[in-house]
């Protein structure tokens, strides 16, 4: 019963410390979200296209015209007129109009959301390389310890004249190798951290995550496609480019009604004046000639690139899910493979009881520390690609 309740409570902990992480790079990408100047370069770009779209849809300006006709041969007084004019297109113009700027406006929101994600992802993927590098580090500090901890004790077995000065300087050697992959860590942390600055808007971020925080498996294919349908704005732009299509059609038929101008006009002559209202027709017959036509070929034209695009994503994201699937085959058979063993330690102990030489002991070491590296490796890959497949979710 205390057994279980240790084991209870270690879990819970365990859950505590990766919650806190995932929140640690949830944390750090709401701040870049914030912070990047691209991001807000973008908003204001959104606005300007919004504020573009609705200014399409004004009245066009009212007109003013006066004479004044004092010169001529004429008995009678002089000649004035004044006059007021306003055109404007057939009213259900303005209205479908305005719902072709609603869908266009929709369409620029979705791009918006597109570039965000597509900073995140890159932000993410960057925070991921980052845990990855901190993980590496903790690896080589240790490695470069225990090359050191060889390093004396060969030069003391040197100095006893127990073994020969090719092995003293293998032993060097190595340690000065681990200590190069050290600083070469460290030179690829620092450059990641400079990266996420950037992203940042040039503000320094303090992340320290040991590990991932994420759980390695996915949802079923199906079901992650079907919420990527719902949520990816790339998607989504697609069947937004369409309807701004089709909105496109009935606006070109609803300009082939005519265009209206009312007025007022007032003439006077000799102290006579005559004032009242006009109004006129224009029938846009040459104006607007082929132009349904070109809508509709568009319409078509739309309809047919987002199903080729829509397969396209589609098949990409399959390959994307299968390649995960077999990487983690793989990365889970390296994990049950390496994770029982202890083979630094007892390499390491073999050679300190004289049963291996420092060669053995060196290649050995080799090979294990290449397939734990290996494995390293492999679940970064698998936490970038995974953070691929749930772009939609950034």
């Amino acid at each position: 019963m205390y057994t279980k309740i240790v084991f209870a409570f270690r879990a819970f902990l365990m859950s505590l410390v990766v919650h806190a992480q995932t929140n640690d790079i949830d944390r750090l990408l709401r701040e870049i979200e914030q912070n990047n100047k691209e991001i807000q370069a973008y908003t204001y770009l959104v606005e300007n296209k919004q504020f573009e779209l609705k200014a399409g849809n004004n009245l066009p300006d009212p007109q003013a015209k006066a004479y004044y006709l004092p010169f001529g041969n004429h008995i009678t007084g002089d000649y004035s007129e004044l006059e007021i004019s306003q055109s404007f297109e057939f009213p259900t113009v303005y209205g479908i109009r305005n719902a072709l700027i609603a869908k266009q406006q929709g369409q620029i929101e979705l791009e918006y959301i597109a570039k965000r994600q597509t900073v995140l992802l890159t932000a993410k993927k960057s925070i991921l390389e980052l845990v990855f590098l901190n993980k590496r580090m903790a690896v080589e500090q240790t490695r470069v310890v225990q090359a050191k901890k060889v390093v004396d004790q060969v030069h003391e077995l040197f100095e006893k004249e127990q073994v020969g000065v090719l092995d003293f300087n293998k032993a060097k050697i190595a340690w000065m190798q681990e200590q190069f992959k050290e600083a070469q860590i460290e030179t690829d942390r620092q450059n990641i951290l400079l990266l996420l600055q950037n992203l940042n808007g040039g503000i320094e971020i303090f992340f320290g995550q040991p590990d991932f925080g994420d759980k390695l498996i996915l949802a079923s294919m199906d079901s992650l496609w079907q919420h990527r349908l719902l949520a990816d704005p790339t998607i989504k732009i697609l069947k937004q480019q369409e309807e701004v299509a089709l909105q496109q059609i009935k606006l070109s038929k609803n300009n082939l009604l005519p265009n209206l101008t009312a007025g007022f006009n007032t003439q006077g002559i000799s102290g006579s004046s005559y004032s009242g209202v006009y109004g006129g027709l224009s029938f846009p017959m040459w104006s607007n000639k082929n132009k349904v036509k070109a809508a509709e070929a568009r319409y078509r034209y739309q309809q047919s690139y987002s199903s080729a695009q829509f397969l396209y994503a589609h098949a990409d994201f399959q390959k994307q899910y299968n390649e995960y699937q077999i990487l983690l085959s793989k990365f889970q058979e390296y994990q049950s493979s390496l994770g029982g063993l202890n083979s630094e330690a007892l390499l390491l102990n073999a050679y300190e009881l004289g049963e291996i030489s420092f060669m053995e002991y060196y290649l050995e070491l080799q090979f294990y520390r290449k397939a734990f590296d290996s494995m390293l490796q492999m679940e970064n890959q698998l936490n970038q690609l995974k953070a691929e497949i749930l772009k939609h979710q950034l």
